[in-house]
């Protein structure tokens, strides 16, 4: 049998590629494995690292191998036609010699926030309108598939997880510097000029904030910081490394917590190249802890010591503990979904304070 992974094919065009199963049939956990092998490939430098193709391979490893292409094409290659359009426009006013770079970013941006007129000739316009922030189940609690790019292609709505990715995607395709970077419950863009030094793209809701917007959540200490958890640019490698994460969570909201092997896997993967990653510290922590409890209550046990017996149960249960003190001490807070929705708010209500008064506006 051929499982279908989704990847963007050089001409701009998503395509589909076949691998070679040796298995007649493959299930939907084989499917899981699989993808976790190419990205584990890309990885080790036996395939291309490509981001826009693990996060493809994620999502279509949730829908067993079978995300359509048709509609993601037609989307996709839209987006990247106008950007190439307006890119070569005066969009905005730079002068620094990093010019060619910034304007392509610019043109990403106007094209995911903003109204775009192309005209067809002398009477008619093409409209493209921007993308915009889905609030129902922004977090992909009840259905993970919220969470996807392909999602965000088809419907034009996305979250703080689908509209950077996107944005990285386009930029890769460009090629020009792009990194993601996060934030509690959060994912946006970190960028760099000539200009301004470092500075955040939000997507969310279209503006340029400062740090002190991060910091102004109130679960992002100094030790945070510091430790890498937050506010740090992801390298292409550690962003490709997040997508099994993704993939990890993905397993989870598809085949639930009983079993924590492959998650513990993908999580482990992760850290060896972004050991700072929270998410992936805690998503571990949480499987393990599930599976444990799981063994207490169908032995109906009291004390996770009388489990200790199997060491491996006993080792699983110091790695999930480790984790939780080291994320502690590393600054990490758990922000409540309410108080996330009012962070993102703060860009809106309180613009004058939190967005960059440095940076040029997009005409």
């Amino acid at each position: 049998m051929k499982i279908k992974i989704l990847l963007i094919a050089t001409g701009l065009l998503l395509n589909s590629i076949t691998i070679e199963s040796q298995e007649n049939n493959l299930s939907g956990h084989d499917i899981f494995r699989q993808s976790y092998d190419y990205i584990n490939g890309m990885l080790t430098d036996s395939i291309p690292l490509s981001f826009k193709d693990a996060v493809f391979i994620t999502e279509d490893a949730y829908y067993g191998g079978s995300l359509e292409t048709d509609t993601l094409n037609q989307k996709y290659g839209i987006l990247l036609s106008l950007i190439e359009n307006i890119s070569h426009s005066e969009l905005i006013t730079y002068t620094q010699k990093d010019r060619d770079v910034i304007v392509k970013h610019a043109a990403i941006f106007k094209v995911l926030t903003d109204t775009v007129l192309i005209p067809l000739d002398s009477m008619h316009y093409f409209i493209h309108k921007p993308h915009t922030y889905d609030f129902d189940d922004p977090l992909g609690k009840k259905d993970w598939s919220k969470m996807f790019m392909s999602k965000l292609l088809k419907t034009g709505k996305g979250n703080c997880h689908s509209l950077p990715y996107l944005y990285k995607i386009l930029a890769d395709e460009l090629n020009i510097p792009c990194n993601l970077a996060f934030a509690p419950n959060h994912i946006y863009i970190k960028l760099f000029s000539e200009k301004t030094g470092w500075y955040n793209t939000e997507l969310t809701n279209g503006t340029f904030p400062i740090d002190a917007w991060i910091m102004a959540s109130g679960y992002v200490t100094i030790d945070a910081i510091r430790n890498g958890l937050y506010m740090d640019a992801l390298s292409d490698r550690q962003a490709v490394a997040n997508c099994l994460l993704d993939l990890a969570l993905g397993y989870q909201h598809k085949y639930g917590k009983d079993n924590p092997h492959f998650v513990v896997k993908c999580c482990n993967t992760v850290l060896q190249y972004h050991p700072s990653n929270a998410n992936a510290m805690l998503t571990k922590a949480e499987a393990q802890k599930h599976y444990i409890h799981s063994l207490m209550k169908a032995r109906k046990l009291k004390k996770p010591e009388a489990l200790f017996t199997d060491p491996r149960i006993k080792e699983m249960y110091a790695q999930m503990e480790s984790a939780y003190i080291q994320l502690y001490e590393w600054g990490y807070r758990q922000m409540p979904e309410e108080m996330y929705m009012q962070w993102l708010n703060l860009l809106d209500s309180e613009a004058g304070k939190y967005v960059n008064p440095r940076l040029n506006v997009i005409k």
